[in-house]
């Protein structure tokens, strides 16, 4: 793995306490051997900049409410007036939860495997009776997109987009398949929490977990960044759109920030919930299911719904 030389540290000036330079450079964003979302694979170049070496975890989001008095959107319930055709019973603050069948179902429909959970929220993420009292170091879940915001306020940083967030978890291993070469297990050794066994019905948990896990119990990648890949998704600022609207076959884009065009769809359309772009996959990603243990792989995430598999990362950008 290419990893940071003390130079590429020293020519970054000093950082965020904890967190981690990732030089700038150009690589091939995007995959076209995979999902169709993921094409096509395209250059970007994108500057230097500071990220968190893992992703928030409860500790850490325990801290920000503490200090702020935050409520998550999970912890609300949700405004009648945005949502005027929804039952009242999905009104009252929940979030989304995943719940393994008991019986085999067909792939084609997730909410088989989801269930939206009154009072699941970051401190109960399976719903009312549980706790991350003992997950202190789990990736706090359950946050949609006005709580990551908040917490960046909070935090001083801001949340990266989907080309910072690949290029940070390709870990200088331009075109590699995975964040640690192109192997899922090399020498047997699973180098991320995913799921094992036959989704959704039952996870073997051969690298160990069922669920989230702590932050930092797989290798790092090259830039000595953990969870990049699996245990929970993470969100990114990029709204939601086609690669083939971004890139430019002609050239290299820099510094992108995708989905302005879609963006504004849903400006003109208010019914419309903006999406945007979560990278990385989850504890829930199968290799009969959801292949998208990748650094390309994406997905698009609606800003007012919140998940037990989805999180963050926060990064800090050199003052220009």
């Amino acid at each position: 793995m290419t990893g940071l030389t003390s130079a590429d540290r020293r020519g970054a000036g000093a950082g965020p306490d904890g967190m981690v330079w990732i030089p700038g450079g150009t690589f091939l964003m995007g995959s076209d051997h995979h999902y169709s979302e993921e094409a096509p694979a395209h250059p970007v170049t994108v500057d230097g900049f500071w990220i968190d070496p893992h992703p928030v975890t409860n500790a850490e989001f325990a801290r920000f409410v503490r200090a702020t008095r935050h409520v998550t959107v999970a912890e609300r319930p949700a405004d009648p007036a945005r949502y005027p055709d929804a039952r009242p019973e999905l009104l009252i603050p929940a979030s989304s939860v995943f719940r393994s069948p008991d019986h085999p179902v067909p792939l084609t429909d997730p909410y088989q495997w989801w269930t939206y959970v009154p009072g699941a929220d970051w401190r109960h993420p399976d719903g009312p009776g549980s706790s991350i009292k003992r997950k202190p170091d789990h990736p706090v879940v359950h946050v949609a997109w006005a709580d990551v915001e908040a917490y960046a306020a909070w935090a001083g940083k801001t949340v990266p987009t989907e080309s910072e967030w690949e290029f940070a978890a390709r870990g200088g291993l331009d075109g590699a398949e995975f964040a640690w070469g192109d192997e899922l297990t090399p020498d047997g050794r699973w180098m991320a929490n995913t799921w094992q066994g036959d989704f959704p019905l039952h996870n073997t948990a051969e690298d160990g977990y069922v669920g989230t896990a702590p932050v930092g119990r797989y290798p790092a990648n090259g830039y000595g960044l953990v969870d990049m890949i699996g245990n929970v998704w993470e969100w990114t600022s990029d709204w939601y759109q086609a690669h083939a609207e971004t890139s430019h076959a002609c050239c290299t884009v820099t510094n992108p920030r995708g989905g302005d065009r879609d963006r504004s769809v849903y400006a003109r359309d208010p019914a419309k919930v903006p999406r945007r772009v979560m990278k990385g996959g989850s504890h829930l990603c199968a290799p009969n299911y959801c292949r998208r243990y990748r650094p390309a792989a994406r997905m698009a995430q609606p800003v007012d719904t919140s998940t037990s598999h989805l999180g963050f990362r926060l990064i800090v950008r050199p003052a220009s």
